[in-house]
């Protein structure tokens, strides 16, 4: 596969169902389907959530989802098929997803994922993404969920107070 035939841009509503499958195999396999269709054109709807897709000559092949507050966004969804993982897709999507969230001023990027999944925690990682916290029974209430986070910037309460120039004091 040719790095040139992947190209990342906007989900749009034809892309729901697509991207509702690939959560459903991809991201949520052995648990209740919680991101189907109707739920990934409502987060489309809210304006707090950008949503990427890549395709490979036009066949969609990965996605990454994040909802942004004030301070704090939060990777909800990322998800990169099989046949085309390890090849910068997932990094690509992600980088996307971080310069936003810098530009927009967010503080931290937040993420959950499985536990157990040393591959995931590995690409996280990388990509500078530091783990905080395992909550048990996380997802339906059996599994454990591993909390990751990475640091964009220092919170605006951590910044020096203003101080005149030397010579003015």
């Amino acid at each position: 596969m040719s790095h040139a035939a992947i190209t990342l841009r906007p989900a749009l509503a034809r892309d729901s169902h697509a991207i509702a499958l690939m959560s459903r195999d991809h991201i949520e396999h052995g648990l209740a389907w919680k991101y189907d269709a109707p739920r990934i054109q409502r987060a489309l709807a809210r304006r707090d959530v950008a949503l990427l897709v890549a395709c490979d000559r036009g066949s969609l092949v990965g996605f990454a989802m994040m909802e942004f507050g004030d301070e704090r966004a939060h990777l909800a969804l990322m998800a990169v098929r099989p046949t085309h993982r390890r090849r910068g897709i997932g990094r690509h999507l992600l980088e996307w997803h971080l310069d936003t969230a810098l530009t927009a001023g967010i503080e931290s990027v937040h993420l959950e994922l499985r536990a157990a999944n040393d591959a995931a925690r590995r690409f996280y990682r990388a990509l500078g993404f530091g783990e905080t916290i395992l909550v048990p029974r996380y997802y339906g209430g059996a599994e454990a969920a591993l909390r990751m986070v990475r640091v964009l910037r220092p919170p605006l309460g951590a910044r020096p107070a203003w101080q005149p120039p030397a010579h003015w004091r």
